[in-house]
């Protein structure tokens, strides 16, 4: 199972990092053990949001329990239980085979952050940037090298020394209510540095207004962080929400290539929750 503090975000950034942005192209993914069993339906949502990051035309995950349950309260679901016999049948069959398969260890997994130009480039929180001279592929290290100089930062550094100037908490990877009630927990009570420029932006108007119902608005508002209506916002650096050139981002949206959240020199980091529940990343 999940160590604590490991999302949904984090298995996916985790699976990317492994087969890299163009490792299912042309194949759709499917997901599927005990760590994505046990996951919520909007956490599900993440994962599948993000097989596109890997090169996936789609990805799924089969209909169970969590499924129906998610379903059943929402409108025009009066005949669920004769519906559900059916989508019981939708998934894989035992003897089915794939082109690829991959396992991996959820109960080693740690928070990521995707710290370059590409959701590929992943190391934990608690690692450090990888060195280009300990990567033997000839394209790989240079695309690890000009990552660096794009985002301004050093090989072998920490993750979590590398500077900030912005933390965004929304796009349609982790904008969902139980997103906002998770980051929520981490801010309740704290103060953003004042250096720090932290927003948070619903992802649809009917998430904000079960935030505003649960009062998440005034929780985020007290920490110093921006409340904003719902929309895409940072995510692609819409209207004025975008970096000034030389400022990094840390964003829980699903890409991070150059030029994503502003022109110039901007870096955005991609991470759950805000920078790894944020308290990793010293921002209060």
């Amino acid at each position: 199972m999940r160590p604590k503090g490991v999302t949904a975000k984090d298995i996916i950034l985790s699976i990317i990092g492994n087969i890299g942005t163009a490792g299912a192209t042309g194949h759709v993914i499917e997901y599927r053990g005990d760590a994505i069993s046990s996951l919520s339906m909007e956490q599900r949502m993440t994962i599948c949001n993000m097989s596109i990051e890997g090169g996936a035309r789609a990805g799924m995950i089969s209909p169970d329990n969590t499924t129906f349950e998610y379903l059943r309260n929402k409108p025009n679901m009066e005949n669920i239980d004769n519906e559900i016999e059916e989508w019981k049948k939708l998934k894989s069959d035992d003897e089915a085979v794939f082109d690829r398969s991959l396992r991996l260890d959820a109960s080693k997994m740690s928070p990521q952050v995707s710290w370059g130009t590409s959701p590929g480039m992943v190391s934990g929180i608690d690692d450090k940037v990888p060195n280009p001279k300990n990567i033997e592929d000839p394209v790989k290290r240079k695309s690890i090298e000009d990552a660096l100089k794009y985002m301004g930062i050093k090989a072998d550094m920490s993750i979590t020394d590398i500077k900030l100037d912005t933390v965004f908490i929304g796009s349609c990877t982790n904008s969902r209510i139980e997103d906002l009630v998770a980051a929520s927990k981490i801010f309740k009570g704290k103060k953003v540095w004042s250096n720090i420029n932290a927003i948070v932006v619903p992802g649809s108007q009917l998430v904000k207004y079960q935030a505003e119902k649960l009062g998440l608005d005034k929780i985020f508002k007290d920490a110093g962080c921006e409340w904003r209506e719902s929309g895409c916002s940072m995510c692609l650096a819409m209207n004025p929400d975008k970096l000034s050139p030389g400022e990094r981002c840390a964003s829980t949206s699903n890409r991070n290539f150059e030029g994503r959240q502003g022109k110039g020199k901007d870096s955005p980091c991609k991470s759950n929750y805000g920078c790894c529940r944020c308290n990793k990343w010293k921002i209060y």
